[in-house]
């Protein structure tokens, strides 16, 4: 099943897309910096998301863990 019609696919991805964007802004800023407008603007934003709010990120992150441990 594709992660677009699974709701729970989804939210993972969508972390995981934040998760990593914020860490790849953090090591090499330039490559997210340049792309602020179109299409890749969405890993530009994200990476702002998981910088202004890390700490409900790295929950949300924890949650899924723990949803899918337990399954």
């Amino acid at each position: 099943m594709s992660a677009l019609f699974n709701f729970q696919s989804l939210l993972l991805v969508i972390i995981l897309m934040i998760c990593t964007c914020t860490y790849i802004r953090a090591v090499a800023p330039g490559i997210v910096d340049r792309n602020k407008q179109g299409f890749l603007g969405l890993f530009w934003m994200s990476a702002r998301i998981g910088e202004r709010l890390s700490p409900y990120v790295a929950l949300a992150c924890i949650a899924m863990a723990v949803k899918i441990l337990i399954q």
